[in-house]
């Protein structure tokens, strides 16, 4: 079942990153919920078992981040992340998976539904907690330059005819920029392939991403391989 906060934020407190911990194993949600309560920074809002309590509860409590075990009774994590991310009316969190296995075509699914990326069950606590702050700040915790080998492996579109009409909206110089990054440079590599500045590279991206509804590099590698815009 849900539960509410024991630790709900003060006006005078530094503002704290609101958590949802679903998982279906008691033993290993009890662990995370003991190593998210420790940290100053971190709020414990609610937990659910599996991924139709998820939904609601992410629908109650607005949390920043949600820690979303890919596999779940009654719904999967991935379906319960497309839901989350679908509603118009959600606080649009940053979805962080839990997965057993690094090499998974579970992982690519979430990717594409939206996940800011995944972390192994077996991850250090520290690296775990780095990666909650690193999603909540907007960026992936996965390597676009993993993501795309992790699709190449397991999206099943290669060959696929180039939807240009995916990226229409588009100006030339983004279209560049979109297909270096869909290759799963970063930004010093896009910078130089482009002969622009890291500063331009992410104004570009920036614009490409609001464009196109996309939230992360990643989700970007994952919507150009689906439409046949990088090999």
């Amino acid at each position: 079942m849900a539960r509410a906060a024991s630790r709900p934020a003060t006006a005078e407190s530094t503002p704290r990153i609101g958590i949802v911990l679903a998982d279906d194993q008691a033993l290993f949600r009890a662990g995370l919920e003991m190593l998210i309560e420790s940290q100053p920074d971190l709020d414990l809002v609610a937990v659910a078992a599996d991924g139709r309590e998820v939904v609601d509860v992410a629908r109650a409590t607005t949390p920043d981040v949600i820690l979303m075990d890919i596999r779940m009774p009654v719904l999967d994590g991935i379906a319960a992340t497309e839901l989350i991310l679908a509603d118009p009316a959600s606080h649009q969190p940053r979805v962080l998976m839990l997965t057993t296995m690094r090499h998974d075509e579970a992982v690519v699914r979430a990717i594409r539904a939206g996940a800011s990326g995944f972390v192994l069950k077996d991850a250090e606590p520290e690296f775990l907690l780095a990666a909650i702050r690193t999603v909540h700040q907007g960026q992936a915790v996965i390597a676009p330059s993993q993501t795309f080998d992790l699709i190449r492996e397991f999206g099943g579109t290669g060959g696929r005819r180039a939807n240009e009409a995916a990226i229409e909206p588009l100006t030339p110089r983004e279209r560049d920029i979109f297909a270096l990054v869909a290759k799963g440079l970063s930004n010093a590599e896009v910078a130089s392939s482009a002969f622009v500045s890291e500063t331009t590279v992410k104004t570009h991206l920036s614009g490409i991403m609001s464009k196109l509804g996309l939230r992360s590099r990643v989700q970007l590698v994952s919507f150009a391989w689906e439409n046949g815009l990088v090999g």
